[in-house]
């Protein structure tokens, strides 16, 4: 906890970092900008809700499938190449979206730009870990930090844009992706991370889901994955609201996610540790679907529980991120990419599974899976207790690295006096 009070500040980097944490921003902004403009795609293209949410099916599934080759095609072309494959796909596909007129179309096009996500955000996460200052634990914040702010930009624009028309929030990521290709390619350097010792194979990830600690991550992610995007794709059908009012929710719970993300879960983890953190955090996350489950026909307190699972999310993603780049023993970019792949594809069938149970049954039901999908991850995540008792203590370890030396000196120095009045005690 000294060494984590007395690291340096995540916020003071070099450009090309903030280069590719402005790319990210703008990235995951594709995850909610699409959320205000769900019910107006229903309406204007004649599409039933389970057919809408296959934009985030076609999306998620592509990008987890994709995230097998991403170490695999940067391995051989480089970290800043594949970055900007990465970024150039999803303009070109985020645009072909906006101008798509079909629901078929847009969920095609959305699937090849989840292809430019996977190549991009597996790579960036690698790019900012091997380039930051302040050593692993202040890169993913920084990471978090352009995650839970893209999130909460997202819906806002996305409403803005989506009041003007339904193809405006495409035609807006396009925009700003060209932008971040272009501050890629000027500030990001050709190889801003060590070239590695050898070139990745494609069964590299699947392989690495053989340590059981990161099989165990990524099955609890998976499954808390369907529960975050069943309240994603779904919830914004019951609350019968605007496409502006849609927006400024889902900014509210995205606000949530960025200050939980940063500021909440390094706190919490310093106190309760990694495995009573998520413990605690998947509980009240399975409770406050169940309320959006059983309050479904109450608006306020449907908009209220939405805005309030930002901060569940939030803390999961921060802990969770950090626990499964420490609790296998492969490269980072490769566990990410494993992790990836398992997490993503419960993100992709969870909206389209949501939207078939409303048709069957009724519109609470989703919402009651989510909960139960959650709950089965915790069970999932309580078989790997021992496992996160290692990444805390490798988390550790390498915190004290990242400590300016004449505190870990000053440390040592009272560790050593105390010794001495205890023996003389």
């Amino acid at each position: 906890m000294s060494a984590h009070a007395s690291a340096p500040s995540p916020f003071r980097q070099p450009k090309a970092v903030w280069a590719v944490a402005f790319a990210c921003v703008i990235s995951f902004m594709g995850i909610g900008l699409v959320d205000p403009i769900l019910p107006a795609l229903s309406s204007r293209l004649h599409a039933t809700p389970s057919q809408v949410s296959l934009l985030f099916t076609s999306y998620l599934v592509v990008t987890a499938v994709a995230m097998l080759v991403t170490g695999f095609v940067s391995s051989r072309i480089g970290a800043k190449r594949t970055l900007v494959a990465g970024l150039a796909i999803i303009v070109v596909f985020s645009a072909l979206a906006g101008a798509s007129g079909s629901i078929g179309g847009i969920v095609g096009f959305r699937a090849g730009w989840g292809l430019g996500n996977a190549l991009f955000i597996a790579t960036s996460l690698a790019v900012i870990v091997g380039s930051a200052s302040g050593g692993f634990a202040g890169a993913i914040i920084l990471y978090e930090t352009a995650l839970g702010v893209g999130i909460a930009i997202g819906p806002l624009l996305g409403g803005e844009l989506g009041g003007i028309s339904w193809r405006g929030p495409f035609f807006g990521v396009a925009a700003l992706m060209t932008i971040a290709l272009i501050a890629t390619l000027a500030l990001v350097q050709s190889t801003p991370t060590p070239a590695p010792a050898r070139r990745a194979s494609l069964l590299d990830p699947l392989k690495a889901l053989r340590h059981r600690g990161l099989l165990t991550m990524g099955l609890m992610a998976l499954c808390y994955n369907w529960g975050f995007f069943t309240v994603l794709g779904y919830s914004p059908y019951p609350m019968e609201l605007g496409t502006h009012q849609l927006g400024y929710v889902f900014t509210g719970w995205g606000l949530l996610v960025a200050v939980f993300s940063v500021f909440v879960a390094p706190r919490l983890q310093a106190r309760l540790g990694i495995a009573r953190a998520l413990y605690l955090n998947l509980v009240l996350f399975a409770l406050d679907i169940l309320v959006i489950g059983l309050f479904t026909s109450s608006r306020t307190t449907l908009i209220a529980a939405v805005i309030l699972a930002g901060a569940f999310i939030g803390v999961n993603n921060t802990i969770t991120t950090q626990a499964v780049m420490t609790v296998a023993p492969v490269e980072r970019s490769v566990a990410s990419a494993a992790y990836g792949f398992v997490r993503f594809i419960g993100g992709g069938l969870a909206p389209y599974a949501a939207g078939r149970l409303a048709e069957h049954y009724d519109v609470h039901v989703p919402f009651y899976v989510g909960a139960a999908a959650v709950l089965v991850g915790l069970a999932v995540l309580s078989t790997g207790h021992s496992l996160l008792a290692d990444a805390e203590r490798a988390q550790a370890a390498e915190a004290a690295l990242h400590t300016p030396a004449e505190n870990r000196e000053e440390r040592l120095e009272r560790d050593a006096l105390a010794e001495d009045v205890g023996s003389a005690s």
